[in-house]
Formats: C-alpha cells, structure tokens, sequence
C-alpha cells in the first residue's frame, strides 16, 4: 500500500493517539470532536447557520441549516448524516464538512444531530434520519428548500444511514432526488470480516479492528436479537435496489470498508440506479474530515459539490 507525504503524516498522528477501544464513550465522542476541528481546516463564512428542533421518534430532534451566499429560495439542499460509527460524532465534528459542501455547490445542507448508541443502539438513529428529511420535505417552503431538489449523504456509517433512508422512503417518501454516500459501511453481516479489505487494513486506524469491535457492540448489542441481514443494518443485502435516486460512491482505496462500498456501488448500478463512484487512491477511512492537512480531502468536497451541482 501506498500513502503521499500528507497522508503518512496524518498516519502518525493517529498512531499516536490513544486507540479508540481503550477509550469510554464521552473520551472518544470529545477526542473525535476536538480531531475533526483540529484536522478539519478553515471554516467557509455561511449567509446564515441555523438551529431548528425538528420533530423524531424519540422526541425532539436538533438539526443544523447552513445557508451559504448566493442560494436562491426555493433551492438544493442537502440532509447530511455525520459518521462515527453509531456512537460518536455530531453538529460539531461534521461543521467543516457540511460549510464545504455547501459553500462549493452551493447550495443548503441540513445536518442531523441524531441519537447515538450505547444511551439508543439501533434503529434509533436510523429512526431520526428518517425522520429529519420527513421534516425537512415538510417544512421546505420555511427552509428555502426546493422538495424536488432535496438529497441526502453522509460519511462512513451517516452513508450506512443515507442508503438505508433512500431504501424507506422509496416506499414511503418523501421522494429523494440523489444520493451522497462516502465510504459508506454497507454490511453488518457477521460475513463482513471475510472481504479482502477488512483482511488487509485490519490494523489500518483510525478504524482497526478493534475500534470496528468497539463500534459494532455498541452500535448492535449481541443481547438486543438484531438481525444483522436487515437491510436497514445491511443495505448490500437488501431485495432490491431498484428505483432508487442516483448515487455518488467515494471510497478510500486503504480503508477496511473499501470492498463493501464498491460492491454497493456495483449492485446500484447493476440495479439499473445512475451511479457515479470514485476511488481516492491512497487514502484511509475518514479522509474527508481532514480538510485541513489532506487535498484529497478537498477534492472529496469538491467531487460531492460538482456532482450535486450537476444535479440540483
């Protein structure tokens, strides 16, 4: 495997931070927000950035509307679900992303504070996606939000989500106009661990094994009888993909969900669903967050607001 000189260097600042299995919930949830602001770059200026409580299963839902310069209303917007496996991350962490996006496209991103495991396993915070692009289809004339142009992305497990919310809503709306998946975890199968990628990077951070471990058990408790094959864990597998909204797939080439997210790629494609996927050579799981010291990072950013541009 191959790095560039920023990617190496990022490499040893992870090796050196404390691993992730090691930590409790609240040390990884604050670890993982102060990485993403340290890594994450400059934050573009917003026209507005706004609080709203939208209305989730489990009661109130926070979500965050960036507003970039130049949007008209009612225009494009984006619901973004932040990655973490589940259990950390939030508005925080994903603030530099979610400026990017939408300062590049432009266009508006909504992104979703969702409820995290251990305190709520699965599917809550697959019950509060859901519900937070039902409530932004709802309230899109409040919003400045166009609801033909309404799309919904995220990174790593948020792409878990997104790809399960396109698989509800096909049956349920509201309709979707695209999809933004990056390197998205697609399979929760214990099968997972036999694709050649999850072989080969298995001590690659900042997700090695054991922090995959840390995730999973948090995540689906073994005592919960979660069936792992169901899509909504495991959008691979589901029926079928057809009649979804187009799909950006962007994987990093060392990452230990590379294989599952290229096989998604495929299976849309093969299902008749417009896709687009891309590859970024060279890099690692969560390279996106790290605008600040990785320009594939920025090409990432760029490749999502080009391909939704194109769309909107």
């Amino acid at each position: 495997m191959t790095f560039d000189p920023d990617t190496e260097k990022l490499l040893d600042n992870l090796r050196r931070a404390k691993p992730l299995a090691t930590q409790d919930v609240e040390e990884a949830r604050e670890a993982y927000r102060q990485k993403c602001q340290r890594l994450g770059g400059d934050a573009p200026a917003m026209s507005e950035v706004s609080d709203h409580q939208a209305v989730g299963r489990g009661g109130p839902l926070r979500v965050r509307l960036y507003r970039p310069e130049g949007v008209v209303s009612p225009g494009a917007a984006l619901v973004y679900l932040h990655g973490g496996g589940g259990v950390i991350g939030d508005l925080e962490s994903h603030d530099r992303i979610c400026r990017r996006i939408a300062a590049l496209t432009p266009c508006r991103v909504l992104a979703v504070d969702y409820r995290l495991a251990p305190e709520h396993p699965f599917p809550a915070g697959l019950e509060d996606a859901i519900a937070a692009i039902g409530w932004a289809a709802a309230n899109a004339r409040l919003l400045g939000i166009d609801p033909a142009r309404l799309s919904i992305g995220g990174d790593s497990a948020g792409g878990a989500l997104a790809a399960a919310v396109c698989l509800d809503a096909r049956e349920r709306g509201p309709k979707i106009a695209s999809q933004v998946l990056v390197y998205p975890s697609t399979d929760s199968t214990p099968q997972v661990k036999l694709w050649p990628s999850r072989m080969a990077f298995a001590d690659m951070p900042p997700i090695d094994r054991d922090a995959l471990r840390w995730f999973s058990t948090k995540y689906m408790p073994q005592d919960a009888g979660i069936d792992r094959c169901d899509e909504r864990l495991s959008p691979l597998y589901a029926r079928s993909l057809r009649r979804l909204p187009p799909a950006l797939v962007l994987t990093a080439e060392n990452d230990p969900l590379h294989d599952e997210g290229a096989a998604y790629a495929d299976r849309l494609r093969c299902s008749r669903v417009a896709t687009d996927y891309q590859d970024f050579a060279g890099q690692i799981h969560g390279f996106i967050e790290y605008g600040g010291v990785l320009p594939s990072a920025r090409e990432a950013a760029s490749t999502v607001a080009t391909w939704l541009r194109a769309r909107s």
